[in-house]
């Protein structure tokens, strides 16, 4: 028999709906306990209840989630930064160091499919909460722990927040133009991609849970997320001892792929292979660089780069962007404009793509999100709510394990909710 948490998780849009597991996803009817704050983590379970499950934010009931401080920007009193990793959600008030708060979580524990976490290593092992201690009790428990730098090794004790993950993880050493300081780029780039495969991690062990009827420990290092993103880099100075540089907007090993100026803003180009070049060279009027033996194959125009930029420098800024992108995008040479971030969100094709919801929060009230970049036929994810008033869910969550209106109130007149 399942517990009215899976209960509530399998129900469709909430009271009142039809029961049906995938109705929202297909991780629909799965209760996922959030003990994260900040990116990684919350970025991880908003992709888990975006496929369906349900997700119980136990936030302290002393502000919350970091992340509700983080502005401005403010709108209406919700830091836009929170609210653009917990749509989905419920928030559950719960200070975890009172042994009140133990009860209340060892009750939503025994009816929880996945938790994950995001302090640092040892930190819940201190409390009792570590996957060792937990997993004999809850044996079918899958586990996501993710750190700065994981839950081994000499650096295992130290703190990672994004700056410090891309500056370590060398991703800063090759951002930035060639003859200036290097840059952390303009987002969380370690603390997203560690929540993409923390949530690629969870769903792989309930897979496997699946078949064994076990759940296990999914150990997720922001470190380990950004050396991944290494890749070419990674390969190339493994084979030359070599590290590599930074190059601004150009790339080590395909030419022309860089950025321009034509007459009206920036554009980019991104010439893949010999084909492409010559079907660019044709539609921008430059046949002449076809045949030029400088640039004949793509190995020929990277040794060449800089003769080659200069000349097709001098020739773009003859045109606007989109004179050249109906050019040569209409000869099949991958190139767009550089947007801001109000022009890429107002494309029309991301509206097509069903990539901008809006919620209605009530009293008139609509929030826009980015919408959901997976698209399943049969049982599609959703954006279903909007992310979570601190602690608005406390007291039907606790009602649903089991503790009367008496012990709310008696838990929440001792400051443990």
């Amino acid at each position: 028999m399942r517990d009215p948490l899976h209960e509530a998780a399998a129900v469709s849009g909430g009271p009142g709906g039809a029961a049906s597991p995938l109705a929202d996803g297909p991780l629909g009817g799965l209760v996922v306990l959030d003990l994260s704050r900040v990116m990684a983590g919350p970025f991880c379970t908003m992709l888990l209840a975006d496929m369906g499950a349900r997700v119980i934010k136990v936030e302290h009931r002393d502000g919350g989630d970091d992340t509700r401080a983080w502005g401005p920007p403010f709108d209406r009193g919700e830091s836009l930064y929170f609210r653009s990793v917990n749509r989905n959600k419920e928030s559950v008030t719960l200070d975890l160091k009172h042994s009140g708060g133990r009860d209340v979580l060892d009750r939503l524990l025994a009816r929880a499919d996945v938790l994950v976490e995001n302090f640092r290593p040892g930190t819940l092992e201190r409390q009792g909460l570590g996957y060792e201690q937990l997993a004999p009790s809850h044996p079918r428990l899958v586990y996501c722990s993710i750190s700065g730098f994981g839950r081994q090794g000499p650096r295992r004790d130290q703190p990672g927040y994004d700056v410090v993950i891309q500056a370590e993880g060398g991703l800063m050493s090759v951002t930035g133009a060639e003859d200036g300081a290097p840059y952390r780029m303009g987002l969380p780039i370690s603390d997203i991609v560690a929540g993409l495969y923390a949530a690629h991690g969870v769903t792989l062990a309930l897979l496997a849970r699946e078949r064994t009827g076990s759940g296990q420990l999914v150990d997720v290092a922001l470190l380990d997320a950004a050396v991944s993103l290494l890749t070419y880099h990674a390969t190339r100075y493994f084979a030359t001892r070599e590290p590599s540089r930074r190059m601004g907007n150009g790339h080590p090993s395909i030419a022309p792929y860089d950025t321009f100026d034509a007459s009206d803003g920036v554009m980019v180009l991104a010439v893949g292979n010999d084909a492409q070049w010559t079907r660019f060279c044709t539609a921008a009027g430059l046949e002449s660089l076809a045949s030029d033996p400088r640039f004949a194959t793509n190995p020929d125009r990277v040794a060449h780069r800089d003769a080659l930029t200069a000349i097709l420098q001098a020739h773009l800024r003859t045109r606007t962007r989109d004179a050249w992108i109906a050019l040569v995008g209409g000869a099949g040479v991958p190139c767009g404009s550089v947007r801001d971030v109000g022009e890429t969100l107002d494309d029309p094709q991301l509206g097509a793509r069903d990539m901008i919801v809006e919620l209605d929060q009530g009293f008139d009230d609509v929030v826009r999100l980015i919408g959901l970049p997976v698209k399943l036929s049969a049982n599609p994810g959703r954006v279903r709510t909007p992310p979570p008033r601190l602690g608005e869910h406390t007291n039907d969550v606790l009602s649903e394990v089991g503790f009367s209106t008496l012990e709310i109130e008696r838990l929440r007149n001792d400051r443990v909710i």
